[in-house]
């Protein structure tokens, strides 16, 4: 069995973090704190744009026990 990568119902702004850690079994919080620290290392721009991508690319959880 395999994962895939889908954008987290639990989300702050778009999802993705806590997609992330949904793929890696982790804190969504911890994630985020992460990835806020190493946007603001790398001097912002990259990180906001790389989440902006991520949001566009990776698509939304669907739940399908409503779709069935």
């Amino acid at each position: 069995m395999y994962k895939k990568l889908y954008r987290s119902g639990n989300k702050m702004i778009g999802g993705v973090c806590g997609g992330i850690a949904s793929y890696f079994d982790l804190d969504p919080t911890l994630v985020r704190l992460g990835y806020v620290a190493l946007s603001l290392l790398s001097s912002g721009f990259p990180g906001i744009l790389c989440y902006l991508v991520m949001w566009v690319v990776i698509p939304k959880q669907q739940d399908y026990l409503t779709s069935q």
